[in-house]
């Protein structure tokens, strides 16, 4: 195990290196110059005497090469630059709203957890009875309805009409309830079906033949075994949608006015601040590839059957 965290962690390396390149080449293939987006951020009016000592402040007069190694090498010291628009590190500004995504993505794996697993899991035990029947219903909503527009709805109906919620800002958790459900509600469905064909799939296996000979209950064959066994393609799906979300849940942040890092990024691009669109970029694919691997070794404690390379 421990050899299989040091390559994988070895192998961030290439991966983020391709990544911040990209990135970098992208944001200089934008028509615009940062100096401008700059001074008119800043207030300042734009002329060519100003834009020539600002392009050389900022290291925008180096060929590309250069400003790239120069960005890499403050990014391997954790510096990351400043914001054009708040004047503050990035690193501060991104610390800032990762726990308001934090929080939320939390509550949205709550939510997903509670309301697929159970579904999915009884309507595979009940296969073709009335609950297998609602459950692809709610599926095929779930994942056919764009999230604005279920966010949309709870506004309209929990908010609008019933007022048993508040609609913008952060602040208590009532605050947090319309927001996670929205982000929760498009992964819903896909976990409930994918959770129910595992569980078909393993109810046909074996050993779970085996077990019904040596006279356990279905019950605890479901519960320690089948079910146990299921959980490796949802613990997948999860820890990359998990990415997703903590790298910004764009829409749903930007409806609710929710201060994280999608409200942060979409204000980044806006307004032209490449630092903050730069390191935003690389923060997001740091979280999705570690999210990914912490994926892998769970695989171990689901399944003991599996052994990473290595491994006696």
């Amino acid at each position: 195990m421990g050899w299989f965290i040091v390559k994988r962690l070895t192998s961030l390396i290439p991966i983020l290196l391709g990544i911040s390149l990209i990135t970098f080449i992208l944001l200089h293939l934008i028509p615009g110059d940062p100096a401008v987006a700059y001074l008119r951020i800043s207030h300042i009016p734009p002329t060519d005497e100003a834009v020539a000592a600002l392009r050389v402040e900022l290291g925008l007069n180096k060929p590309l090469y250069i400003q790239y190694l120069d960005w890499l090498g403050k990014v391997l010291q954790l510096d990351l630059g400043m914001s054009y628009v708040s004047k503050n590190a990035v690193w501060d500004e991104i610390l800032l709203h990762l726990f308001p995504t934090i929080q939320l993505t939390c509550a949205s794996l709550i939510f997903i957890v509670v309301i697929s697993l159970p579904i999915g899991m009884i309507s595979a035990i009940y296969k073709g009875k009335f609950v297998d029947q609602f459950s692809r219903i709610v599926a095929f909503v779930s994942v056919s309805m764009p999230s604005f527009w279920f966010g949309f709805l709870l506004i309209y109906l929990l908010s609008v009409k019933l007022d048993l919620f508040p609609v913008l800002g952060r602040g208590t958790l009532a605050h947090l309830v319309l927001p996670s459900l929205t982000l929760a509600f498009g992964y819903i469905g896909t976990y409930m079906r994918l959770l129910r064909a595992s569980m078909l799939e393993n109810l046909n296996e074996p050993f779970v033949m085996y077990a019904k000979a040596r006279g356990l209950r279905q019950r605890l064959i479901v519960s320690r075994h089948v079910l146990k066994k299921s959980l490796l393609p949802v613990i997948t799906g999860l820890g990359m949608s998990l990415g997703n979300m903590l790298g910004g849940a764009v829409i749903v942040e930007t409806i609710f006015a929710w201060p994280g890092m999608g409200q942060l990024f979409v204000t980044s691009i806006l307004n032209q601040d490449y630092p903050m669109i730069q390191g935003c970029v690389l923060f997001m694919s740091v979280i999705f590839v570690v999210c990914n691997l912490l994926v892998d070794i769970m695989y171990s404690f689901l399944d003991p059957r599996i052994r990473w390379e290595g491994e006696k």
